[in-house]
């Protein structure tokens, strides 16, 4: 049977959500060493993706959960920079500010709101999820008014009892259209990935839905058409309040009778308003001991967590014989035996203090200087230096695999860096190419390729995109994954990096120079910006479009819309990212400082070749005076706003 989920009513601490980016078979058995027992799928996959997965899923004793209804993304799961960088609510920690529904100046495509998607509706999915495996479904909840989360999850749960009942389904998704929505699509799910998934509009589709329905009867919408919705819609939130105030959250009130004399077991009877039970001690009462049966003692040892619903109302200690003890460890395990009865039979769980990793870090470490190239053109031209040389691999990979296995064969000190997004045969084709090369190192974005790589026994670097932010995270992936270092995310602040703590033997990575991706998307984003002759995407999208674009919002600042040969769209900041000041604020803290030399449209200018660059940046790790200055001369203009502002 399917469970139903909104993310208003959702606390589960072992399943992994969407922004873990769980694409491919790899993800779920990287996500099974950490005992999750459930995945979230990104939202970009298909139902024979989803299907495939599932069923990998279940032979790890992992089950699928898949997003059915609420905000569609543009970018892939878990990998959105677009709201932290613009504001500091990271995206990826679901406190997005949902910049890509800005207005922009209006494109060559004529359009106002170029990366608007459609709302997500699988509403007529529910036998194909089911087909697929799939064990629960997941509905927005989060930050909507309970209007909408009442009236989804109900037309939800009527679909869910019909299909089981009756093995048939609604077609009818009237009533999700009656809250707030931004027109639907399931495209994703289908495997179309077409220009009808975008909106022009990102406010509420109500009306504009009655009007197209009025054209297809009786003619266009009428001001009375328009107020009979808006009543409508206040009759129906004045309803829902009515159920919601039927519903107490008020904490239960309990009664404690306490009983016995010297020589026999404590009894102890608890009501509550709907049920009573008793119990005894497994020790006798005495006279002697050291602590007696006090009112106060008594209260504090039987006072429920304030997590549980219940309080304490009344005690009646008057079946007690005066001047009892009983030791306190025997109380103790009454207490959590009242807790289990209260808890319908479950294992309350206690709170876990987790002490803090011991820190690691050298205060002596002399940093080296790391290189991110993508154009095997510049292999030879930087393999002779003393940076580390990274390659940057595609996403696209299954057309590239024989030609990259050339290249790292005859390049044995090139470190292969594997990007966040491998799906389906393109994941396949890139643990083959591992399994032919075993590189001594390599970098991924990856949790799929992590987890081959340490089944391979190949020392692994965890990228930039796989967000690391505290001390947990570093010490999880070392003690399960044997992984070797990690990049600390651009996304936090000079003090929020300071707290982290290195475990032993283990490298720290920071980029200090980048293009700042904001988000990578499955979908064409030239459709809305420049047009495409395509109106859906097809095989050969990935593997042969390359194209440029720019957007610019209202308040002048520009974006960059970048597609490369056997990669998938992406979106960059206007600047790069530049941060020198880290080098003096923490030193000791990182093995070795990152910068990308991959081309891409930025108003970033840079006054000397990429040689010249890799030299200016070994000049400011060996602290060669005035080469912080050159470096900013040489390459502007620049941002580190994430530095100075975090998360």
């Amino acid at each position: 049977m399917l469970h139903l989920v909104s993310e208003y009513f959702k606390a589960l601490p072992i399943h992994a959500s969407t922004q873990l980016t769980t694409h491919n078979e790899g993800q779920i058995l990287f996500l099974s060493r950490f005992k999750v027992s459930r995945v979230n799928l990104s939202r970009e996959l298909n139902l024979n993706e989803i299907g495939e997965i599932t069923a990998f899923g279940k032979e790890c004793n992992i089950s699928t959960e898949v997003f059915v209804h609420g905000s569609q993304c543009l970018s892939f799961s878990g990998i959105c920079y677009f709201s932290s960088v613009q504001s500091g609510n990271s995206g990826n920690r679901g406190r997005c500010s949902q910049p890509c529904r800005d207005r922009y100046i209006t494109t060559p495509a004529g359009k106002d709101y170029p990366l608007n998607l459609k709302d997500i509706s699988a509403f007529v999915n529910l036998p194909d999820l089911v087909k697929a495996g799939v064990e629960s479904l997941k509905i927005e909840g989060r930050i909507k008014k309970f209007d909408y989360i009442y009236t989804v999850v109900n037309s939800w749960k009527k679909q869910i009892q019909r299909f089981y009942s009756q093995q048939t389904i609604s077609k009818d998704n009237s009533e999700l259209y009656r809250v707030f929505n931004r027109d639907f699509s399931n495209s994703y799910l289908k495997g179309e990935i077409h220009r009808d998934m975008f909106i022009d509009d990102p406010r509420d589709h109500s009306l504009k839905h009655l009007s197209e329905i009025n054209k297809n009867g009786t003619g266009p919408v009428t001001e009375s058409d328009a107020l009979k919705l808006y009543a409508d819609k206040e009759e129906a939130k004045a309803t829902i309040e009515g159920l919601i105030n039927q519903v107490s959250i008020a904490k239960a009130p309990l009664v404690f009778k306490l009983a016995g004399e010297a020589g026999t077991p404590l009894k102890v009877w608890v009501e509550t308003p709907d049920r009573s039970f008793q119990l005894e001690s497994g020790i006798k009462l005495s006279h002697s001991g050291t602590g007696a049966l006090t009112e106060s003692m008594v209260l504090r040892k039987f006072k429920p967590p304030e997590e549980t619903a219940y309080f304490i109302q009344e005690l009646d200690l008057s079946g007690l014989e005066g001047n009892l003890f009983i030791p306190l460890g025997e109380l103790s395990s009454l207490k959590n035996k009242v807790l289990y009865l209260l808890n319908r039979s479950k294992e309350i769980v206690s709170a876990i203090e987790v002490p803090l990793p011991i820190n690691h870090r050298e205060e002596e470490v002399a940093p080296s200087l790391s290189v991110l190239i993508a154009d095997q053109k510049e292999v030879d031209q930087f393999k002779e230096g003393p940076a580390d040389l990274y390659f940057q691999l595609p996403g696209g990979f299954k057309n590239e695999c024989s030609e990259l296995k050339d290249l790292f064969l005859s390049h044995k000190d090139l470190i292969p860096w594997f990007p966040s997004v491998l799906i389906g045969e393109d994941y396949h084709a890139a643990v083959d190419f591992l399994e032919h090369v075993r590189p001594p190192c390599l970098v991924t974005n990856n949790t799929g390729i992590a987890y081959e790589a340490c089944r391979l026994g190949i020392s692994w670097i965890a990228g930039p995109y796989l967000n690391v932010v505290n001390s947990f995270s570093l010490q999880g992936l070392k003690e399960r994954f044997n992984c070797k270092g990690a990049f600390i995310s651009n996304e936090l602040s000079k003090d929020q990096i300071k707290s982290i703590r290195r475990p032993a033997d283990f490298k720290l990575y920071y980029s200090i120079y980048h293009p700042i991706v904001l988000l990578t998307s499955r979908q064409c984003l030239f459709q809305q910006v420049t047009g495409c002759e395509k109106s859906m995407i097809d095989e050969t999208c990935i593997q042969g479009c390359e194209r440029y674009a720019s957007i610019t919002n209202l308040k002048g600042e520009e974006l960059f819309i970048e597609k490369t040969i056997a990669n998938y769209h992406a979106i960059y900041h206007e600047k790069r990212f530049l941060n020198t000041d880290i080098i003096k604020d923490l030193p000791g803290m990182f093995s070795s400082f990152f910068i990308d030399l991959m081309e891409t449209s930025t108003t970033t200018k840079t006054g000397v070749d990429k040689k010249g660059l890799v030299q200016l940046f070994e000049n400011l790790i060996d602290a060669i005076p005035e080469a912080d200055q050159e470096l900013k001369r040489s390459i502007f203009p620049t941002t580190h706003a994430q530095y100075v502002n975090g998360i």
